[in-house]
């Protein structure tokens, strides 16, 4: 009996839903097909933040955004982002003047990458710049990819407009494409001196060009670096210019770099500068005259009596040093003017004698 209702039981549950209704039975292939979904290709992509399509080096989400985080995370640098803003506009100008033709640079990105992953990263094949900071005494990478090479090669050697430019794969670089482009790059540079020139003076000194990136090893592979990318665009022609920088190359001006952008002077506050300077001109300084120091002991200066004359070992034409606090100033002659004992100064301010203490 116990048997027969647990089996009545069983198909009461298949036929009867909760509310009462009267359902179909479910065989185990249904249910298996409801409780399973598969996803398609789009949402895969989704989850994991893979986008074949994206090939601008743009934000990743999903799984590829956790992953690639921990990679370089380094501190914002505002006024380097100023700067390259600089350099964009410089380069317009520059550059149109340079071929003769109307050129727009755009600011596509700036990111932090490891340099070993950049090197793997460059497509091929490629003209990399090697160019030193003489003032921060390091070095950074351009790199020049074929389409701009091949463009600019076309519009300097008087290429017609609309039609694409011939490439032979597999072939070296020219002569004449090398020295080319070694002018547009010595043309980026000298834009990227003055674009850094209201922050800090920095040369920027073409070393040596390169078309394999093992040679163009600035840094270690796991050092981190600011990688910019510049987009050139001539009407129907152009390409893409990338800037590396390495973090230890930035590393003099660290501090410059991490100022806020303030009005067009980079960081400085023209008013605060006037203020200061008002005030410093109007302050009192108190400024001592010194005949002579000498060192005695504590139990004469105990046993001094009233009317006891101490010798000074100064004469009238001994000089006369001033001081204001126990930094010395300048030195002069002592003599009298109406009625009141004046110094006359003969030797200027210098700066050694400002820092000079001399101890009390």
């Amino acid at each position: 009996m116990a048997d027969t209702d647990t089996l009545s039981a069983d198909s009461a549950s298949d036929t009867m839903d909760p509310l009462g209704g009267a359902t179909l039975p479910m065989s185990d292939g249904d249910r298996s097909q409801t409780a399973e979904r598969i996803l398609n290709q789009d949402e895969i992509d989704s989850l994991l933040g893979f986008d074949l399509a994206d090939d601008d080096g743009g934000e990743s989400t999903g799984v590829r955004a956790i992953i690639n985080s921990a990679l370089v995370s380094y501190e914002r640098l505002p006024m380097l982002e100023i700067v390259f803003d600089r350099l964009v506009r410089l380069m317009t100008t520059s550059l149109r003047n340079f071929t003769s033709d109307n050129v727009e640079v755009s600011l596509d990105n700036i990111s932090s990458i490891r340099f070993g992953d950049y090197l793997n990263s460059i497509p091929l094949p490629a003209i990399l710049a090697v160019f030193r900071a003489q003032e921060l005494d390091n070095y950074g990478l351009l790199t020049v990819d074929s389409n701009l090479i091949y463009s600019i090669v076309d519009v300097l050697l008087g290429g017609r407009r609309g039609t694409a430019a011939m490439r032979i794969e597999g072939r070296p670089y020219t002569t004449i494409e090398r020295v080319l482009v070694e002018r547009m790059v010595e043309v980026v540079l000298a834009d990227a001196k003055a674009a850094f020139e209201p922050l800090t003076p920095v040369t920027f000194v073409l070393d040596r060009l390169e078309t394999n990136p093992r040679f163009a090893a600035i840094a270690r592979p796991a050092n981190a670096a600011i990688l910019v990318k510049l987009r050139i665009d001539m009407e129907d022609r152009g390409g893409r210019i990338e800037l590396l920088l390495p973090y230890a190359t930035l590393e003099p001006i660290r501090k410059m770099l991490l100022q806020q952008f303030m009005g067009e002077k980079f960081g400085r506050d023209n008013i605060w500068e006037g203020h200061l300077a008002t005030e410093l001109w109007t302050t009192e300084l108190e400024v001592r005259a010194v005949l002579d120091e000498q060192k005695i002991s504590l139990s004469k200066v105990l046993n001094m009596k009233v009317g006891e004359t101490l010798m000074l070992n100064a004469t009238p034409d001994s000089p006369i040093e001033l001081r204001a606090g126990n930094i010395p100033l300048t030195h002069g002659k002592m003599g009298r003017r109406n009625h009141s004992i004046a110094i006359r100064v003969d030797a200027p301010l210098t700066a050694a004698a400002r820092k000079a203490v001399v101890s009390p």
